[in-house]
């Protein structure tokens, strides 16, 4: 399947373990899936959260996310389904809707509200948090949506379809690329039958969120709305997962930044020192 040097897998990761996530409510009462909390952040350096939400009841999502502080790591939210209103207190703005991606950074540190602007109907789609190295964790914020157009897509020769949020993918590159990290970001769609081969760097910790279908790698089931954590096999160049019914499969790997991790609720940065000058900052109007 697919074009380019990265088509061929000679030899698989295999899946290592995986995590059920938990249910909880977050922002004024958003009903998600925490499937990547703290305790995995040193295993999956440098993701530091994945949440997946999804619910056709507005109760679920309609309080949204109303402002709210980061510090020290960047934002990437994928909208499978839904419209949500950004605003910042850097004054930018921008409605994420179907398809699309918002990119943030927060750097230095943003206060900044997500909100839905929909009252019924399905709102679905992943949050994911990338840290930011030592010397960038005070960098200017940054921030852009990507409509569902502007993202890069591949198609495979047997049907299988990736969009390519971050990385690069069978010579395709991504809407966005982050150098020390290395983050590739890919949405999955795999007809029944067929497979999607993708080369991974030595080194890079990766996992896979099975969102819709049913998928494999090698002998072993991906579990539905799971987090499947990949195993570090340095023998392995890649992973090959094959759709038994048509499968959508979110594959996120990276670089680790092997650097401490000191999270405070919002604020992820290097010491407790750093989260305390954090702390203070947002109370004295030093954010944005």
């Amino acid at each position: 399947m697919g074009k380019g040097k990265t088509a061929e897998v000679r030899r698989s990761r295999a899946i290592e373990r995986s995590y059920a996530g938990e249910v909880t409510r977050d922002g004024a009462g958003v009903r998600l899936t925490r499937l990547l909390s703290q305790g995995l952040q040193a295993r999956l350096d440098p993701f530091l959260m994945l949440d997946f939400f999804g619910s056709d009841r507005a109760a679920d999502y309609i309080a949204g996310f109303p402002d709210h502080p980061h510090r020290g790591f960047e934002t990437i939210t994928y909208m499978l389904e839904g419209r949500m209103r950004h605003r910042d207190n850097g004054g930018h703005e921008g409605l994420l809707e179907t398809g699309g991606m918002q990119w943030m950074i927060a750097g230095r540190g943003v206060v900044h509200s997500e909100m839905p602007e929909q009252e019924a109907g399905r709102m679905t789609g992943f949050q994911l948090w990338l840290n930011l190295p030592a010397r960038d964790k005070m960098s200017d914020p940054w921030y852009r949506d990507f409509a569902a157009a502007d993202l890069p897509r591949i198609v495979g020769t047997g049907g299988a379809t990736a969009v390519v949020l971050a990385g690069e993918s069978h010579g395709v590159a991504g809407a966005v690329q982050r150098p020390v990290t290395a983050p590739l970001v890919l949405d999955l769609h795999i007809p029944a039958g067929e497979c999607w081969q993708q080369a991974l760097e030595p080194g890079h910790h990766a996992f896979m969120v099975l969102y819709e279908g049913q998928a494999s790698i090698g002998d072993e089931k991906l579990v539905p709305r799971s987090l499947a954590v990949l195993t570090d096999d340095r023998s392995a160049d890649g992973v090959i997962v094959t759709a038994q019914m048509q499968a959508r499969v979110l594959l996120v790997a990276g670089r680790p930044l092997n650097e401490p991790i000191v999270q405070y609720g919002p604020f992820v940065m290097n010491t407790r020192e750093e989260i305390a000058a954090a702390v203070q900052d947002l109370r004295e109007g030093r954010f944005g």
